[in-house]
């Protein structure tokens, strides 16, 4: 696997990758764009894990998203956290996804999908097992660009 593309500007405010890590392993919500037939950008939200490699998206598949990104399957999605300047943060990665499993996730047992499944029961539903409904699949993200800011370094830097 290769690694994403180096961040090349704002080194000084991007995270670690054990600051990236632990903050899409605790934030709950993405914004992924994909681009519509005519190119026009669609942005939605969408629940997601992050397996330290990869970013999973559970998506339904009768959606514009999935359709657009059946189509073409670049991406680029947005996580982001804070309310004042100071406190923002996020991570935005790019690349392009691949269906996973089933299309629509069956109940089947599928090797390939034990650690987001796993990760998505852990986050969304307090543990337990996965439960699929027959309208989700799985997306991965494995991105060639992963970009990140903390704001909250910045202070650090003005002394």
């Amino acid at each position: 696997m290769t690694e994403p593309a180096r961040q090349r500007r704002g080194r000084a405010i991007a995270m670690t990758s054990a600051e990236v890590d632990e903050f899409l392993a605790t934030e709950r919500t993405c914004r992924v764009a994909s681009a519509g037939r005519d190119g026009r950008p669609h942005v939605a939200p969408l629940w997601f894990v992050w397996d330290g490699t990869s970013l999973w998206l559970n998506s339904v598949v009768r959606s514009q998203r999935w359709t657009d990104l059946a189509r073409d399957p670049r991406i680029a999605v947005a996580v982001d956290a804070g309310v004042e300047y100071s406190e923002l943060r996020g991570v935005e990665l790019s690349g392009a996804v691949v269906p996973a499993g089933d299309v629509p996730r069956t109940a089947v047992p599928d090797p390939a999908l034990v650690t987001p499944e796993r990760l998505f029961a852990a986050k969304y539903a307090g543990g337990g097992d996965f439960a699929p409904d027959g309208r989700h699949a799985w997306l991965r993200l494995t991105p060639d660009k992963l970009v990140s800011w903390d704001f909250r370094k910045l202070a650090g830097l003005s002394r």
